[in-house]
């Protein structure tokens, strides 16, 4: 069923506006008391009243109004009770397929994908990297052949570091369908139903003993052409756009002061302070002032942003929070001694992903923290972008961006 056209009725005449939308929300809140309502129906009426990302169009989610009056409905909600949800499990469907099908898909895809991804009753997974085509994305190998007797795409291949596949309804997928442009040109971009014939998830170990990633194999994975997003040909397009807007959702995520990993270590330095030792309170200090500084440049790029198309910014945002969490964890096992270096449990798990990691052991926050740097593109990589799109420096010379991919050397 097609989400309610919002704005109409009492809240019809005139612009958006703060006190507008603060009326709008208290009037949701006073149809349905949160702590009444399930979840996903309490959602639901955001969604519908247009108060999921105001910015979104009407019918969408959204007002069409200026992006900055999301605060207004985040401050309500807050002032209700109502703490804002940690991302978690729901990490790619907010940040980064709901801008991709606004920016990218038909009709249709907004209208089947939008409402239930907000209300967290579908959750998404991005299939990207390959064990042969990671930082050079555009070399993936991943193929999709297009059925000509059904229309339909046949797929095969192998995707990696598949983040929470193993929980995913949907899948935001990059193939290669035609071998004989060169690797940026051939690509195309699909919507897969990770509960479809063919596609397995495993999982991948890593550092801290559990498994939040996996790999994913597609043998012979039927997706219907309504399941296309963008023209054929146009997946690198749509990739990047997708990529953009992963690095804005990990480096430019909501916080309040001192949330995170710098709040775990303030709290740690508060209560011990037999572990306090001259040299490293200015380190303390320094890192403090860092994370917040970088909490409120993120607030001010995410108000900046326009729907669905974040700049070369989010690269800049993704590589100070991976350094500040690296520099932030390994200070936290400085101050603790011997005593940081211990470790809780190697068993072997499935985390829960909707959970504040802030609340695990340094131990473990050390390990994981190495990640930050690879994951959403490599701080070398992202280096590459800021210096060639931000600073206009001239890029590397390269020949395989005119090659045809099938001709490449693998």
């Amino acid at each position: 069923m097609a989400p309610a056209q919002p704005g109409r009725g009492r809240h019809a005449a005139g612009p958006w506006t703060a006190d507008r939308i603060r009326t709008a929300v208290r009037d949701r809140l006073a149809d349905h008391d949160p702590q009444a309502t399930a979840p996903a129906a309490f959602l639901g009426a955001l969604f519908d009243a247009g108060l999921a990302w105001v910015h979104f169009p009407p019918g969408y989610g959204g007002l069409g109004a200026p992006r900055a009056l999301q605060a207004v409905v985040d401050g309500e909600l807050a002032a209700a009770g109502i703490p804002p949800a940690a991302p978690g499990l729901h990490t790619i469907a907010l940040g980064m397929a709901a801008p991709v099908l606004l920016a990218f898909g038909d009709e249709a895809q907004k209208r089947r994908f939008l409402r239930p991804l907000f209300t967290r009753q579908e959750v998404w997974c991005q299939l990207f990297s390959e064990p042969g085509a990671g930082s050079d994305l555009a070399a993936l190998a991943t193929r999709a052949v297009r059925d000509e007797a059904s229309g339909d795409w046949i797929v095969n291949g192998q995707k990696v570091w598949t983040s929470v596949a193993h929980e995913a309804h949907w899948g935001l997928l990059v193939a290669r369908t035609d071998p004989a442009l060169p690797k940026h040109q051939g690509l195309t971009y699909f919507l897969v139903d990770m509960t479809a014939p063919g596609v397995e998830v495993r999982p991948l170990r890593q550092a801290t003993g559990e498994a939040e990633f996996n790999e994913v194999f597609l043998t012979d994975v039927r997706i219907p052409d309504s399941r296309r997003v963008g023209a054929v040909g146009d997946g690198w397009k749509v990739a990047n756009g997708t990529l953009m807007n992963e690095r804005v959702a990990i480096g430019a995520g909501a916080l309040p002061r001192e949330g995170g990993m710098v709040g775990a270590l303030a709290r740690t330095w508060r209560e011990r302070p037999e572990l306090r030792t001259p040299g490293l309170h200015a380190d303390v200090l320094r890192s403090w002032v860092e994370a917040e500084a970088l909490r409120l440049t993120a607030e001010r790029l995410r108000q900046q942003l326009a729907a669905g198309q974040p700049g070369p910014e989010g690269s800049a945002a993704k590589i100070a929070f991976a350094r500040l969490n690296q520099r932030l964890s390994g200070l936290a096992l400085e101050l603790l001694g011997e005593e940081g270096l211990s470790y809780d449990d190697w068993t072997f798990r499935r985390p829960d992903p909707d959970e504040d990691l802030s609340g695990r052991s340094f131990g473990f926050l050390y390990l994981r923290a190495k990640g930050n740097s690879i994951e959403g593109g490599t701080t070398e990589i992202l280096r590459n972008v800021i210096a060639e799109r931000v600073l206009g420096l001239p890029q590397e010379s390269r020949t395989d961006k005119t090659t045809p991919w099938k001709d490449l050397p693998r």
